[in-house]
C-alpha cells in the first residue's frame, strides 16, 4: 500500500530518499543510539583498523589527551572541515564517541546501518532538531561522551565558521564538561574518491564547565556557546589555521571618535548658525548659476 502523503508530498511516516523514495526512520535510528548503543564488535574492528591507518598515512598528530576525562559525560565541540572528522576526532578517546550526521547520510540503508552502529544518530541541519539534541542529552545523562559541530555545517578553506547556539543549550542543559577540539588537515586530504596522505593535527583544551540550567534563554546560550566557540578557535589558530579577519583596535578607536564628534557637533552647533550657513550655500550657488548664465550669452 502506498504511503499516506502530506500536502507538501512528503511521507506522514518520515522522510524520503531521493532515489528509492522510501520512508527514512530517523526516530528508529536515534532510538537505536540511545538504547543499544554502537556494535562493539563493528566500533573496535573499526577503530582497530583506522587508528593506525591515521597514525601512519596521515600522521595523526593528537595534542592535549590527557585534558579528557576517561568516563563520565562529555561534550567535544569541534570545527568541521571533512567527512573524515568523527572519525578522527574518534581517536582521541579510548571510548565510543556518539555524533550527530546529518539526515542526508541516512539516505542509503546499508551506509545508514553501518554509521548508526559506530555511533552516528540523524539531525535535521538547520532546523532546531529537538529530537537530536534530546537524543544526545540522553546519551551524555547515561555518561557518554558526544561530538558536536557547532558550525552545523562543513566549512572547507580559510578561518571558521560561526557557531549556532546548540552546543551552549546542551551544556547548560546537562551539566557535561566541553573539551574544545581544534581539527586541521582533513580538508587538504580528499579529491573525489582520492584519499591523499596529508598531516593531520588534533589539538584539545582544557575542559570547560558551566552550571546546569533546566531551561537556559538564548542569550545564555549564545553567551556559553561564545565561550566555547573562543576555546575552539585558540586551539585552531595554535595550529596555524586562518584568522578571521577582524578590525584593528586603533582603527575602531579612531572611527568611534568620528563618530561621537559628529554626533557632537551636530548638536553643538546653534540654530541660527545652520541656517546661516545654508543660506550663504544657497546665495552661492544662485551666484555661480546667473555667472555661467551671462558667460553663455
Amino acid at each position: 500500500m502506498a504511503a499516506e502523503h502530506h500536502c507538501n508530498g512528503a511521507p506522514a511516516g518520515g522522510y524520503t530518499g531521493y532515489m528509492d523514495q522510501t520512508p527514512i526512520d530517523l526516530d528508529g535510528f536515534r532510538r537505536h543510539a540511545l538504547r543499544r548503543g554502537v556494535n562493539p564488535l563493528l566500533y573496535w574492528a573499526a577503530r582497530a583498523l583506522l587508528l593506525p591507518f591515521f597514525l601512519i598515512y596521515f600522521r595523526l598528530d593528537r595534542i592535549g589527551r590527557e585534558h579528557l576525562p576517561r568516563r563520565g559525560p562529555l561534550l567535544l565541540a569541534a570545527n568541521h572541515r571533512s567527512f573524515l572528522d568523527p572519525f578522527v576526532i574518534g581517536a582521541l578517546q579510548r571510548r565510543p564517541v556518539y555524533y550527530m550526521a546529518k539526515r542526508e547520510l541516512f539516505e542509503k540503508p546499508w551506509q545508514a546501518r553501518i554509521l548508526n552502529a559506530l555511533g552516528a544518530f540523524p539531525v535535521e541541519r538547520g532546523a532546531g532538531d529537538r529530537e537530536a539534541m534530546g537524543a544526545a542529552r540522553e546519551i551524555l545523562a547515561r555518561g557518554d561522551c558526544v561530538v558536536i559541530f557547532p558550525e552545523g555545517t562543513r566549512t572547507r578553506r580559510g578561518p571558521l565558521g560561526e557557531p549556532r547556539r546548540g552546543v551552549g543549550r546542551l551544556a547548560l542543559e546537562t551539566g557535561a564538561p566541553v573539551a574544545p577540539v581544534a581539527v586541521i588537515g582533513t580538508e587538504r586530504i580528499r579529491t573525489g574518491w582520492l584519499v591523499r596522505p596529508r598531516k593531520v593535527r588534533l589539538r584539545v583544551g582544557m575542559p570547560l564547565r558551566f552550571p546546569t540550567v533546566d531551561h537556559p534563554s538564548p542569550q545564555l546560550a549564545a553567551g556559553v556557546t561564545r565561550r566555547t566557540w573562543d576555546c575552539v578557535s585558540l586551539q585552531w589558530e595554535w595550529l596555524g589555521g586562518a584568522r578571521a579577519a577582524r578590525p584593528r583596535r586603533d582603527d575602531r578607536q579612531a572611527q568611534l571618535e568620528r563618530d561621537r564628534s559628529r554626533r557632537s557637533g551636530a548638536h553643538d552647533q546653534p540654530a541660527g548658525e545652520t541656517t546661516r550657513q545654508a543660506g550663504t550655500g544657497a546665495q552661492t550657488n544662485t551666484d555661480h548659476d546667473q555667472r555661467e548664465t551671462a558667460q553663455a550669452a
